[in-house]
């Protein structure tokens, strides 16, 4: 059998890669129609099982959980992708599998994996660490995960080039039949500045090309992904804030600020990039909400999500849609001085959406304390992050296609990611 190794390459598309000669060299290149949202969790969800979202269930990178009346984002079991429906299972499932840093990766039926794992302890305190199931010891081999440039404003190249490293590592001594790796280098600066170097693209082409060499020496063909191509943006949606003023989204006020009650409103939105779920208690009203929404500045469109394949338990009553120089943020609160602790710190997992502008820092000089607080045994808090998401300059979410779109790289490589579970298998 053929073995496959699948770079991901997080934002590449037909216009970025005339400056990553590496992975443009593997072969025909074509703009491909991801699904919406074009986000992370949906998208490799929807690769993996070959299904859309209102079948595979995972609509967003996070999601209002009904049961529990909590929102969460990025949780990583791989029981959440619902792949019932999926003839032959995930795309890994029977084949023997190394899974790097791809979502949905904790208890996932492959046979090595290794994705990112913090400790965390009974006071709050957090170490960083990943799982490592590779039989490699990475972090032995190669230094400790570079955490920091992973996500948040140190959020670099180094993250990239030691999962590359990583991944050659993995697949030089193993040997995998299969090998899924994500290099996110594109994923920063292309939200930090509306016009990012193209410096960027080159070392994304580099950390690609020790992936590229590692599959050339076990004889695996190399196919290329991106998930979603981001567009420059201007423009902010407060949607929250908005529904606020409406009457229809309630708070909590307490000693670490405001905090959302989603079970107790009315009306409210789980924002991710550019779309927004939009959950609404009273059936009673939905016309009323669509109205209310329409009229916001930014937003392009609210649809039904059966119109655009989201028509599943977990998704809003409503989609809002924005316009392609906007994107939503999850702001509820109206004073900052009412925010919550946790919207001035990195915190992916307690934000009620995606927050991008975790990428930037208020203050050097402020970061500093806070870490000496913290290895001197201090309670701090690691309030560093902005509250202003202009400094936001790119998004993505909405389905582009074309030279702004995301691509895949392979022979007679399909149009569609709902076809790239069967167009690998059928590479075998």
């Amino acid at each position: 059998m053929q073995k496959i190794c699948v770079i991901n390459a997080v934002g590449l598309t037909q216009k970025l890669l005339r400056h990553a000669p590496r992975l443009a060299g593997l072969g025909e290149s074509k703009a491909w129609k991801s699904p919406v949202p074009a986000v992370t969790c949906t998208s490799q969800a929807t690769m993996l099982t070959g299904l859309k979202p209102r079948e595979h269930g995972v609509v967003a990178n996070g999601w209002y959980f009904r049961d529990t009346a909590e929102i969460r984002f990025w949780q990583q079991s791989n029981s959440l992708i619902q792949s019932e429906q999926s003839i032959g299972g995930k795309l890994y499932e029977g084949v023997e599998t190394a899974k790097m840093f791809w979502w949905f990766n904790q208890n996932a039926p492959v046979r090595w994996s290794a994705t990112p794992k913090p400790h965390y302890g009974c006071d709050g305190s957090k170490a960083f660490g990943i799982l490592d199931r590779t039989d490699c010891q990475l972090e032995q081999s190669l230094g400790p995960f570079p955490f920091a440039s992973f996500w948040g404003p140190k959020a670099g190249l180094p993250s990239t080039d030691w999962i590359a490293r990583a991944t050659a590592q993995v697949m030089r001594r193993n040997r995998p039949q299969l090998t899924l790796t994500y290099l996110p280098h594109l994923d920063y600066d292309f939200q930090r500045f509306s016009e990012p170097s193209m410096d960027r693209v080159k070392e994304l082409d580099q950390a690609a090309g020790i992936v590229i060499d590692a599959a050339q020496d076990i004889g695996a063909k190399v196919i290329v992904v991106s998930e979603y191509g981001l567009v420059p943006v201007n423009k902010s949606i407060a949607i929250n804030r908005e529904l606020r003023k409406a009457g229809w989204l309630t708070v909590r006020s307490g000693p670490y600020g405001e905090q959302l009650m989603p079970g107790e409103s009315t009306v409210f939105a789980v924002v991710d990039h550019q779309v927004a779920h939009v959950y609404i208690q009273d059936p009673g009203m939905h016309n009323e909400v669509k109205s209310f929404l329409e009229s916001l500045d930014g937003i392009d469109r609210v649809v039904s999500p059966a119109e655009i394949d989201l028509d599943h338990p977990r998704s809003g009553e409503l989609i809002a849609l924005a316009k392609p120089d906007a994107w939503f943020n999850y702001y509820f609160w109206l004073d900052d001085r009412n925010a919550p602790d946790y919207a001035r710190t990195i915190d992916i997992h307690r934000k009620p959406g995606y927050d991008p502008a975790e990428l930037f820092m208020t203050s050097v000089p402020r970061a500093m304390v806070r870490l000496a607080q913290k290895k001197l045994g201090f309670r701090y808090r690691m309030d560093v992050i902005p509250l202003d998401p202009s400094l936001v300059r790119g998004s993505h979410g909405l389905c582009v296609t074309g030279q702004d779109g995301p691509l895949i790289i392979g022979p007679n490589p399909p149009e569609d990611m709902c076809d790239f579970k069967n167009y690998i298998r059928g590479l075998f």
